[in-house]
């Protein structure tokens, strides 16, 4: 497709079954990504590769549709999520950066492609993604996004002492003040957006190791395999 040609929205309306199916997409992104890598012995990098694999297929995918299709948009979601986990990893364990290195590394990256997003499109707000070359940076933010959410809730989970049920109830937190600034203040509703678009993502990350590490270590000792199947 040409990245210039108008195109109907394929994006979905903002409503509270996005936010719930969000967090869903993005907790079982965490817990399928650690599932390929740590349970299967798969490992980061050759995880990475495999699950970008899956990312450009179904982003082709989702380029070529001419409307939105629901199970297409999300599968893209999901992909963006579960490759995030492991490109987190493979960057903050493999590469050895650290997760507070990671996570400032990515939120520069993050910062970089809203602020080009912004200067060529003049807007951020997702109501405005009609053209191929809109929603290509729609998709690369998302992706930057959900790398940069892994690597700050594991941050927040296992450097941080606040453990995965306190970095939980921090985002869930930080996300319940711009539920409120959304309905109590006049604050840009696109600044809004981005920001709890961004926060759902380490909510998934220390949500998912709530869900699958032992109880020893504070959390609910469903597994990878387990936490995986009831978020499906």
């Amino acid at each position: 497709m040409t990245p210039s040609r108008t195109l109907p929205s394929k994006l979905p309306e903002i409503t509270l079954a996005f936010w719930i199916m969000k967090i869903c997409a993005t907790t079982l992104g965490e817990t399928a990504g650690d599932l390929l890598s740590m349970t299967l012995k798969v490992g980061y990098a050759a995880s990475s590769l495999l699950l970008l694999g899956i990312f450009f297929i179904t982003l082709g995918a989702q380029l070529r549709s001419k409307t939105y299709n629901p199970l297409l948009y999300w599968a893209v979601i999901l992909s963006t999520s579960t490759a995030g986990t492991t490109l987190s990893d493979f960057m903050d364990r493999t590469l050895g950066l650290g997760y507070a290195t990671g996570s400032t590394i990515l939120a520069s990256l993050l910062c970089a492609v809203l602020v080009y997003w912004k200067l060529s499109q003049k807007s951020l707000s997702i109501a405005n993604v009609r053209s191929g070359k809109q929603e290509l940076l729609y998709w690369g933010a998302i992706l930057v996004s959900n790398t940069l959410g892994t690597a700050l809730g594991d941050f927040l989970a296992d450097s941080s002492g606040l453990g995965f049920a306190g970095g939980a109830l921090l985002i869930a937190s930080l996300i319940a003040l711009i539920v409120a600034a959304y309905y109590l203040t006049g604050i840009s509703r696109v600044a809004l957006f981005w920001m709890a678009f961004v926060l759902t993502r380490p909510l998934g990350a220390t949500g998912g190791d709530l869900l699958t590490k032992p109880i020893s270590a504070g959390g609910m000792n469903l597994g990878t395999a387990g936490a995986s199947a009831v978020l499906l």
